[in-house]
């Protein structure tokens, strides 16, 4: 499992360390094996535009715990929810995209997704979102980061 999937994985298992907007729906974020009650509840939460339920089926199908492993799906749902601003999920959304699993390898993607996690200051992830970020602009053209970096400041959020 790479290192972004697995801290979102630890994330949900400790509990504590969960970003503060992860405190709710307890039976979908205490989701951990396969159980198809806690799966409809989650896909019935992250359908009305649950950013907590998106994240949790996020990694969900990117683990492969509660749901088949399924990275097109699993970014699906991270879309949704970083969509809505949530730092952490844009850090996974962003290791999708430099990995290339569930959605095509794309360093522009992955270093926007990257960007604006790591401004999420005091989020849990942020510092990781930025040494991903530069790490991902070590393999970019100048011209790649300006088209990543003018993604960043026009990207606004959405569902909110």
């Amino acid at each position: 499992m790479n290192r972004w999937l697995s801290m979102a994985a630890l994330l949900l298992a400790l509990g504590a360390a969960a970003p503060s907007w992860a405190g709710d729906v307890e039976d979908c974020l205490g989701a951990v094996s396969v159980d198809k009650a806690v799966l409809s509840a989650c896909l019935r939460l992250g359908e009305q535009g649950s950013a907590k339920a998106q994240y949790t089926l996020g990694v969900m199908y990117a683990t492969g715990d509660g749901a088949p492993q399924y990275y097109s799906e699993a970014a699906k749902w991270y879309q949704k929810a970083a969509d809505q601003d949530v730092g952490l999920v844009q850090l996974q959304l962003g290791g999708l995209y430099a990995s290339g699993r569930g959605v095509p390898l794309d360093c522009v993607q992955a270093y926007m997704w990257f960007n604006l996690a790591a401004a999420h200051t005091g989020e849990v992830g942020s510092e990781e979102a930025a040494k991903d970020r530069d790490h991902t602009a070590q393999l970019m053209t100048p011209a790649q980061i300006a088209e990543a970096q003018k993604l960043t400041s026009e990207w606004k959020p959405h569902g909110m």
